[in-house]
């Protein structure tokens, strides 16, 4: 039985550790809290699950809340007027061809962690730091590390021709509020867009105590909707503080959150990263090699919900990889395949993202046409369970303006809009 060892209990380190434990695999999961602690601490992001990792979920028997979390039917935008006002200068929505669900990961991760130690997996509870990484290395046959964009990512060279970015794009802040009142257009992945000025998004979650709303501000750091609070602020205080920004910069949201509370002592949650792209493989100490996956070498802002969504894929296609190889060595040349496979995919999010921060103004001119075209409204929408398609109509300013010209020529000579 080989021996595998995955550093984080996040959604990939997880998932891996669960799908090679149901193929026979000796598996040991390393990570500094057990299932009571993972509870009891603080949100950890706003993760959304759109069609794909959700199907991950089910055949893998992890899917445990299918009924209980509510489901997201669609994804709206609103975009703010640059001055300020009661009502969006523009808003729409585009509806799912499956339901998303957005689940507290503080509620995942511990079943998960129970699942694994009663499937037979051996859990450590422990920190593992950079030092230690090169004798785990050579006690196991493979060490995956997963253990999100701190501590352990920065043994992962930078891989500076993929991240062009050295400082995080936007100060977070969210909150999970019980209390809100319903999306007008129904359960949604709400977000709006303020330019110059970052994203406000709210969904509906399912939570410790039950069904609840998240409200997340993305701001520009520096810019009007950038508050900065310290990392270990109550989540009152973070509730107020998202009030008093939505109030004056989309306050559609104000209206459905203003009576809303926080739907526990621990839920919230502020920060920032930089977004960046590292090596996949890491020689601590010069010595056997480890592999680094999703968030701990693929980080994206959290702009286009894919953060959770990326880390099944990465969990998917590491399972996939380790089961084919067989029992041959998990050398570099191994390593590197692995990561090769999951970047094919995983390098569509990066470039969306980039460009979902930047704003270029192509992006804009889609947003307007999908106001009036609710085809592209809802192809935007399912772009959230599959990016891979962007490339052809929303990431380029040529191929965006060539679908828009073939999208509104039609409707100006009186024929159908495709």
């Amino acid at each position: 039985m080989r021996r595998i060892l995955v550093v984080g209990a996040g959604q990939s380190g997880l998932q891996l550790a669960l799908g090679l434990l149901a193929e026979d695999y000796d598996v040991t999961l390393v990570g500094p809290d057990g299932p009571e602690e993972v509870r009891a601490g603080r949100v950890t992001s706003t993760q959304c699950l759109f069609g794909p990792a959700l199907r991950r979920e089910r055949r893998h028997g992890l899917s445990l809340w299918e009924d209980a979390a509510p489901r997201i039917r669609g994804v709206g935008l609103r975009v703010a007027h640059r001055d300020g006002g009661a009502a969006p200068a523009l808003a729409w929505r585009g509806a799912l061809d499956e339901p998303a669900r957005s689940v507290d990961q503080r509620l995942k991760l511990s079943a998960w962690l129970d699942l694994f130690v009663r499937g037979g997996g051996r859990l450590v509870r422990h920190r593992v730091r950079p030092g230690e990484l090169a004798g785990l290395a050579a006690e196991y046959e493979l060490v995956v590390v997963a253990t999100g964009r701190g501590g352990l990512a920065e043994v992962f060279p930078r891989d500076a021709a993929r991240s062009p970015h050295e400082a995080p794009q936007r100060s977070l802040a969210l909150v999970y509020a019980a209390g809100a009142a319903p999306h007008p257009d129904g359960p949604s992945l709400s977000r709006t867009a303020v330019p110059g000025a970052g994203e406000v998004f709210s969904l509906p979650v399912l939570s410790l105590n039950g069904p609840c709303d998240a409200l997340m501000v993305e701001a520009v750091p520096g810019g009007p909707l950038d508050r900065p609070l310290p990392a270990t602020a109550p989540s009152g205080d973070v509730l107020e503080h998202l009030l008093r920004v939505v109030r004056l910069h989309a306050p559609w949201e104000y209206e459905r959150f203003a009576a809303a509370r926080p739907a526990d002592p621990m839920a919230a949650l502020t920060g920032g990263y930089a977004p960046a792209v590292r090596e996949p493989v890491a020689r601590p100490g010069g010595g056997a090699p480890v592999l680094g996956m999703a968030d701990t070498v693929v980080a994206n802002d959290p702009v286009t919900a894919q953060g959770a969504n990326m880390a099944s894929l990465a969990a998917e296609v590491y399972r996939r990889a380790i089961v084919d190889h067989g029992t041959r060595p998990f050398d570099e040349r191994f390593m590197r395949a692995a990561f090769a496979e999951y970047w094919r995919r995983a390098r569509q999010v990066t470039a969306w993202s980039r460009v979902m921060l930047s704003g270029p103004p192509h992006v804009w001119e889609l947003y307007r046409l999908a106001a009036r075209h609710q085809e592209t409204a809802d192809r935007f929408a399912n772009s959230f369970a599959d990016p891979s398609g962007l490339i052809g109509w929303f990431l380029h300013p040529e191929r965006a303006l060539e679908y828009i010209d073939g999208v509104l020529r039609p409707a100006q000579t009186g024929g159908p809009t495709r």
